[in-house]
């Protein structure tokens, strides 16, 4: 007998990231292994149409839907009626429009946030917080920290919004699918390396030389560099009910999810405007004075706001004339 998990492998992946967070029960697994057998059918039918396996995969599991509503409408005994469901869906060239309103599939799909998870943002923001008013603090003779202490604060700052980010992210919500844990921790340590960074700059200008300054930047730069590559090859997490809106409402997607490549030019263009500003701290900072480098980082973030409305909003005008 073929054991079929030896072809489909990212079938297989993609299945267990729809059943996550479902408890698995016998009846659960059996409609489980129904709906693989009625998968691997249909990426047999997409692959002979020119697909790849990694497309068809992916094409099957689109057409399957929400994994839930099956176990909610059929209910979990009932496997044999769930799994006509699906080989009724699968085999149709696209899923069929369902008949609620928006409304009520967005009521129907809400996720309530999990008590753990609330605490835990609670918590890991106050400690944020906490760490960057004692460093604003340490950096003035209100209190006088040593460069030591204000670094620890700053890896503090840093690692704990950076782990609120990856959290959240990593969490399933009404519109999206849970995000990989691996892509989940990724955003989240770039954005606290970005953030430590940040909080490290005035620590070096204040107390350290300034060859430390190198440092900071590299963080900085090596950061956005890390979230840009991730928003580039940010995958689609959409449930199939929000991208039936979005193909029914065109209009309605941002112009990211219309053009990938845009996002993509705009984190190579994030990246150009801020390592720009780090290479301007020191000249100003030698120049006019230090007190008058933080304009760097002001002109940095206008910049790419500027940069951020133009790729949103821009397109959208050319479009209407």
């Amino acid at each position: 007998m073929t054991d079929h998990r030896s072809s489909g492998g990212d079938l297989h992946r993609l299945l267990d990231e729809a059943f996550a967070g479902i408890e698995v029960t016998p009846e659960i697994q059996d409609l489980k292994e129904e709906i693989r057998g009625n998968l691997l059918a249909r990426m047999g039918e997409l692959e002979a149409s020119g697909l790849s396996q990694a497309d068809a995969a992916r094409k099957a599991i689109a057409e399957l839907g929400d994994v839930r509503e099956l176990i909610d409408v059929d209910g979990p005994a009932d496997a044999a009626s769930a799994a006509s469901t699906t080989a009724a869906r699968v085999g149709a060239p696209a899923p069929a429009a369902r008949a609620e309103s928006a409304t009520a599939a967005a009521l129907r799909n809400r996720v309530r946030p999990k008590p753990g998870f609330v605490v835990r943002t609670v918590v890991l923001s106050i400690i944020g917080a906490a760490a960057l008013v004692l460093l604003v603090l340490g950096l003035t003779p209100l209190l006088g920290l040593g460069a030591g202490a204000l670094v620890g604060l700053a890896v503090a700052f840093g690692l704990a919004l950076g782990s609120v980010t990856a959290d959240a992210l990593s969490q399933e919500t009404t519109t999206n699918h849970r995000m990989p844990a691996g892509r989940a921790i990724g955003y989240g340590a770039a954005t606290g390396l970005l953030l430590a960074g940040l909080a490290f700059t005035p620590v070096v200008i204040v107390h350290l030389d300034l060859p430390w300054l190198v440092l900071a930047g590299a963080a900085v730069i090596g950061a956005i560099g890390a979230l840009s590559y991730l928003g580039a090859t940010q995958t689609n997490r959409h449930k199939p009910w929000v991208v039936q809106q979005h193909r029914e409402a065109a209009n309605i997607g941002t112009r990211f999810e219309e053009d990938p490549a845009a996002g993509a030019r705009f984190g190579i263009y994030t990246a150009v405007i801020w390592t720009i500003a780090f290479v301007a701290i020191p000249i100003i900072g030698f120049t006019a004075g230090w007190i008058w480098a933080p304009l760097a980082f002001i002109g940095g973030f206008v910049a790419m706001m500027l940069v951020l409305a133009r790729m949103l909003f821009g397109a959208k005008a050319e479009k209407a004339e």
